[in-house]
């Protein structure tokens, strides 16, 4: 209780006042300012909210049911050469069928019979076997290529690093022997400008 009451003596009436005019002011601020969502949207111009407006959609032909898939032209209705896009269509279709009649199983017996009828089983298993030798064939020449260019690239770089040592020493040295130099050029000028 002792607490309580400490407490409530350390607050200050003008802490409590501040407090409460902040409060306030968002309040208000939120309470009062521009209109919120729940407004009706602006309209253009001076209309009221309840006259029809414009449709873009209108300015454009749209595809009006046909048929088919989807009961739609495949065609774009803007396109002006329908009737080419619907011969290349036409003459796809044909070819498709064309190929389901030349190499088309309409049964599982014929299929059976086309497959016996095919490449022997025994030779099938020798290209399967050539395919798989010469696949790991090419895998060894690759392997074999790839070591080899790594190696090659091995030396170059060693070879490479070693001119640089060479040169980094040689350009060392000659740094070495340019500072001794100026040094004792230094060291004469110094003990002349003593003397004089």
């Amino acid at each position: 209780m002792k607490k309580a009451m400490n407490w409530l003596k350390n607050i200050r009436p003008l802490k409590v006042v501040t407090v409460f005019l902040a409060g306030m002011f968002l309040f208000m601020a939120q309470a009062c300012g521009a209109p919120g969502i729940a407004t009706q949207p602006p309209q253009p111009g001076d209309q009221a909210p309840n006259v029809e407006r414009y449709d873009a959609t209108k300015d454009y032909p749209l595809n009006s049911p046909t048929g088919g898939i989807n009961n739609f032209s495949d065609v774009d209705p803007r396109a002006t050469d329908e009737k080419a896009a619907n011969d290349k269509a036409e003459a796809l279709v044909k070819n498709a069928q064309k190929n389901i009649d030349q190499k088309g199983v309409n049964s599982p017996g014929e299929y059976i019979r086309n497959f016996k009828e095919g490449t022997p089983l025994g030779q099938r298993g020798r290209n399967l076997g050539e395919d798989i030798g010469s696949s790991a064939e090419e895998l060894g020449k690759g392997l074999v290529k790839g070591t080899q260019r790594g190696i090659e690239n091995i030396k170059g770089n060693t070879q490479n690093a070693a001119e640089d040592v060479t040169t980094n020493v040689q350009r060392g040295a000659e740094d070495a022997g340019k500072n001794v130099k100026r040094t004792a050029e230094d060291a004469g000028k110094a003990v002349k400008n003593t003397v004089d």
